[in-house]
């Protein structure tokens, strides 16, 4: 006997559709997600010679106060834990297990330093968990074949290297140049950028070249050494500590070359004014940040926004501090790749995000300095702008330089 119904079908149909959608709307966890929690850790120099960057990560944890404070995102706050390095790489190592093993974090996201984020790459690959927007240019966190798990965030060291040594050749094409760069990966890659930069001027040669490490007590030996070479123009690709004591060395010894800060140790709060503000007038340095110190900015509604926030949720750090803006800025792109994440809260979705940004514009990035990545591409920042301190604050010059 033959039964039919003429809605039978229709509804069979609509109830497997039905199906179907809620099986594609599924929520999926690794470790360190949940229906209401994500958790994000990172290590920072709370100690050390670099305690300095610390404030990149105390940035970071008032960021997420805010975000957590106003309901999280789609529903779920971001514990963010962060734990003391003191920039040693084997420091590194046990606090990154601690939080991979222990603490069970989603990912990593804005942990500093070169050698220590180095000391722990080949762990966090092997174990496919996202080593997100490391604090270091070094190349080998833009190097997605060989490390798809690692991404950094500042500028390419070879790349800036790069663009310091044509301003350089440019500006003064007879220059006598020594340079210092700490004795790691860091130093390597700014190194072989820097000399290919200056190779464009004909003229200027390096006349002096010296390393340090982090250990070291101070780096007056190398800069006795610069101006009895002769150099008129120094390039002090130093962390800050070691950059304020080259500031104040050249000046209270009477050498006055052309100088240069990189991007990671141009703050006014953390080597400016220890180095003394009199003894920085004319220093230059790139830049892809808004500087909070900069009247250029006064009436910038973003930059508006950032005080307040300062004010409410990290008053204990200066407001003038480009550290603080880099950690808000790691923080603001933090929270995109987890907003497009969704409800796919895995670290190869984690991962597939954050290799998928296209021209995206933070608030506190400089006007033209868009984020752009690919799975071939890992490059946060590719692009800055010149800047010279004039005695009370930096100030902007030329076009916008990089790739």
């Amino acid at each position: 006997m033959k039964s039919s119904h003429p809605l039978m079908l229709p509804a069979l149909v609509l109830g497997l559709s039905l199906v179907s959608t809620a099986a594609l709307a599924q929520k999926k966890y690794d470790t360190g997600a949940s229906d209401t929690e994500i958790l994000v850790g990172n290590t920072a120099p709370y100690s050390g010679p670099a305690s300095a960057y610390q404030i990149i990560a105390t940035s970071m944890a008032a960021y997420f106060d805010k975000v957590n404070a106003e309901g999280g995102i789609n529903g779920r706050k971001i514990k963010f834990i962060s734990l003391d390095d003191g920039y040693s790489p084997p420091k590194t190592v046990e606090q990154t297990r601690k939080l991979v093993e222990q603490e069970k974090v989603l990912f990593m996201s804005g942990s500093i330093g070169t050698g220590p984020q180095l000391a722990v790459q080949k762990y966090m690959n092997s174990n496919k968990v996202p080593q997100l927007f490391v604090g270091s240019g070094q190349s080998r966190f833009s190097q997605p074949k060989q490390y798809p798990w690692s991404m950094g965030f500042n500028p390419n060291y070879a790349t800036e290297g790069l663009a310091i040594g044509r301003y350089i050749a440019t500006t003064k094409p007879d220059a006598k140049i020594a340079v210092i760069v700490p004795s790691d990966d860091a130093g390597k890659d700014y190194m072989r950028g820097f000399k290919e930069g200056v190779a464009n001027s004909k003229r200027a040669q390096i006349v002096a070249e010296a390393t340090y490490s982090t250990t070291d007590a101070t780096i007056d030996s190398q800069l006795t050494a610069f101006k009895a070479a002769g150099a008129d123009t120094f390039f002090n690709e130093c962390t800050p500590k070691f950059a304020a004591q080259g500031i104040a060395k050249a000046y209270d010894m009477g050498w006055k070359p052309m100088m240069i800060l990189p991007t990671v140790s141009s703050s006014i709060a953390s080597v400016i004014k220890p180095a003394g503000v009199e003894k920085a007038v004319g220093v230059v340095a790139p830049a892809y940040l808004k500087d909070p110190s900069s009247k250029e900015w006064e009436n910038d509604k973003a930059m508006q926004a950032w005080r307040v926030w300062m004010a409410k949720y990290n008053s204990k750090v200066n407001p003038n501090d480009p550290l603080a803006v880099q950690g808000y800025v790691v923080a603001e792109l933090t929270l995109e790749v987890i907003k497009r994440a969704g409800d796919n809260l895995t670290r190869a979705n984690i991962m597939k995000q954050a290799s998928s940004l296209k021209d995206l514009q933070l608030s506190l990035l400089q006007p033209g300095v868009r984020i752009n990545t690919t799975p071939d591409d890992y490059r946060i920042i590719r692009k800055f702008r010149f800047q010279r301190f004039d005695g009370s604050s930096w100030q902007l010059f030329g076009s916008l330089v990089g790739d």
